[in-house]
């Protein structure tokens, strides 16, 4: 399952399932937290198995627009050179702009990665650069946090360098799901030797831990929902950068967009979050990769496929 190196256009992302009577009834009734569970419930088996790896030169669409909600602000302006205040000044938000690792060979591999330290590849090196280049010259970062294992660190580090050597904070809040049994394997290899653990995987209960020590889905949720949360308490009125994983996008999407289909989360992909006091929640762009114009990267993503973090 090794990548195929293509100049195709980037695919976008598919669209959102039109909305439906019963949706609209079935969300009013229900907190964030529920409706974004079963949003990530729901697409873990349509979204599991993965096409075959690819790569593209330059980047496509693959973007949200921002979120239609009484709570959200109106978002700094990104064209700021890099010395603007973070965010306009009065603002009651933190701006988190979460960022996905750069790849790695197991990425373009198809493997469940998880919490095994996997290292960036040199194109993942290549696409860290680039994207810490482009927010260089955006508006003006406070902080830089990241995951702990080294793919998602490395990225952050050389984002750090790129935006005058801030230091980068350690959070294992933002480390990828633990897939037990399944980390390292290829999703066919790991459902042959591992099939009870890959039924966990595939299963709907969102406290359906993976044997090996795997998590479940709500143990994901509530430690990335939390790590970010803390940060933007931390942070309000400031714009910080936070470096992750894959399947914690999914997640952190899920719990922001609870009842909207989840975009392609591409490596070193942009994804910016406004939080404010009372937990609210606005995602005002994600999967962008338009830094990685004159890079080549995979154009499968978690979200589009979720099998490697």
């Amino acid at each position: 399952m090794s990548a195929l190196r293509t100049r195709s256009i980037l695919v976008p992302p598919v669209p959102p399932p039109p909305p439906s009577s019963s949706s609209s009834s079935f969300s009013s009734s229900r907190s964030p937290r529920t409706l974004s569970l079963l949003s990530l419930r729901l697409g873990l088996a349509t979204w599991f198995i993965a096409p075959r790896r690819s790569r593209t030169q330059g980047a496509g669409p693959n973007s949200e627009p921002a979120m239609s909600d009484s709570n959200s602000r109106v978002a700094a302006d990104m064209d700021c050179g890099g010395d603007a205040p973070s965010v306009p000044s009065g603002v009651d938000y933190a701006e988190i702009v979460v960022v996905r690792h750069g790849e790695t060979d197991w990425n373009a591999d198809g493997r469940f990665q998880g919490t095994l330290d996997v290292e960036l590849n040199e194109i993942g090196r290549r696409q860290s650069i680039a994207v810490g280049e482009r927010l260089s010259k955006e508006c003006k970062i406070s902080a830089i946090y990241s995951s702990d294992l080294k793919r998602a660190f490395e990225t952050a580090k050389l984002i750090a360098t790129a935006c005058g050597g801030l230091e980068v904070i350690k959070d294992p809040g933002l480390r990828e799901r633990n897939f037990g049994e399944l980390q390292g394997l290829q999703p066919h290899a790991a459902a042959s030797a591992y099939p009870e653990a890959y039924k966990a995987l595939r299963s709907q209960k969102t406290d359906q831990e993976i044997p090996g020590g795997g998590e479940s889905i709500d143990q994901v949720y509530q430690r990335c929902t939390t790590s970010l949360r803390n940060i933007s308490m931390k942070h309000k009125g400031e714009r910080v950068v936070a470096v992750t994983h894959g399947g914690v996008l999914r997640t952190l999407h899920a719990r922001a967009c609870p009842n909207k289909h989840p975009v392609k989360f591409l490596n070193t992909s942009l994804n910016i979050f406004h939080l404010s006091d009372g937990d609210n929640w606005v995602l005002k762009s994600a999967g962008d990769v338009s830094h990685l114009s004159q890079i080549e990267h995979l154009r499968t993503g978690f979200g589009g496929d979720r099998t490697s973090g």
